[in-house]
């Protein structure tokens, strides 16, 4: 009978530690891409080196193009949105890169398990803090974390006020910036949802569409900042932005240009249920709600 709990628990230690054995063999996977990425040199589009090792698309692969085309002198990263940090824009770059990074997400029980997850929290330099962050106390947590100045890069992933967040940063000067725009807005428009603190994308609308910022509107907001947009992942969710000082080697595009429409099929009935609408057919759902035009400072219908 020893014998047999023995092996038992063998087994079961061999299979909690499959998913970390599984993530080593992708970032040894992803060194390799990365090389191969580096060996074709400059590149005319971003897309061209997406893949995914942690990312939600390719979004690592263009993270690992970047940072091998700017000069990046403070190694560290924010990120906000994170959820369970199993899914995200910076977990290979603090694991892979060894940066130092700053994640952020209201939920508690998001932050307990990053707070618990040895492979992140305890070998890597990661602070992990559950916060709601608005516009009002968005420069008061990076202060208070210990991130201020110039950093290599910030992801922004809020499902709601992610343009409003970006525009009250003040303490910190990424050389990177990433954010999720949302493709149903369309490519020529400059709108956002209002700003509200309580913003809450499932309580917005039921369908769950109705959130964010329009590409164009990040553009607006990154010329303004000092920041050139040089592409997004070729999925239609994430947009790249470089500070002009250093964006030298890498496209410098319109969002027309580079806008990409998403496939993302996520809509819901006002049951909750997946109704699964692609295309045209999701801007027909929330068509008429209030949208924020940030060239005239107006608010009007979508």
């Amino acid at each position: 009978m020893s014998a047999l709990r023995w092996r038992i628990k063998r087994k079961l230690r061999e299979l909690l530690s499959l998913p970390y054995r599984v993530e080593v063999n992708s970032r040894l996977l992803g060194r390799l891409t990365i090389n191969q990425i580096l060996n074709s040199g400059r590149m005319d589009s971003i897309q061209k080196a997406e893949f995914k090792v942690s990312s939600q698309g390719g979004e690592d692969g263009i993270i690992q193009y970047i940072i091998n085309m700017i000069p990046i002198e403070n190694k560290s990263f924010i990120e906000f949105g994170v959820q369970y940090y199993t899914e995200s824009n910076t977990r290979f770059l603090l694991m892979n890169n060894d940066w130092k990074g700053l994640v952020i997400d209201g939920g508690k029980e998001y932050i307990d398990y990053i707070r618990h997850d040895e492979s992140v929290h305890l070998m890597h330099d990661l602070t992990a803090l559950q916060k709601f962050i608005t516009t009002e106390n968005i420069n008061q947590i990076f202060e208070e974390a210990g991130f201020v100045g110039d950093i290599g890069l910030m992801s922004i992933d809020v499902d709601g006020m992610d343009y409003w967040l970006w525009d009250a940063v003040r303490v910190v000067k990424p050389r990177i910036v990433i954010c999720e725009y949302n493709s149903i807005f369309g490519p020529e428009r400059a709108i956002t949802v209002p700003y509200s603190p309580e913003f809450y994308r499932r309580k917005a609308h039921f369908s769950e569409l109705y959130f964010g910022a329009s590409l164009a509107a990040f553009c607006v907001l990154a010329a303004k900042k000092g920041y050139e947009f040089v592409g997004c992942t070729s999925g239609g969710v994430n947009a790249f932005f470089v500070r002009k000082d250093v964006a030298h080697q890498l496209p410098k595009l319109t969002a027309r240009d580079g806008y990409v429409m998403s496939h993302n099929r996520e809509s819901r009935d006002r049951k909750g249920a997946h109704t699964y609408l692609g295309g045209d057919d999701r801007l027909k759902v929330i068509k008429g709600l209030p949208v924020f035009d940030v060239s005239s400072n107006t608010v009007g219908p979508l």
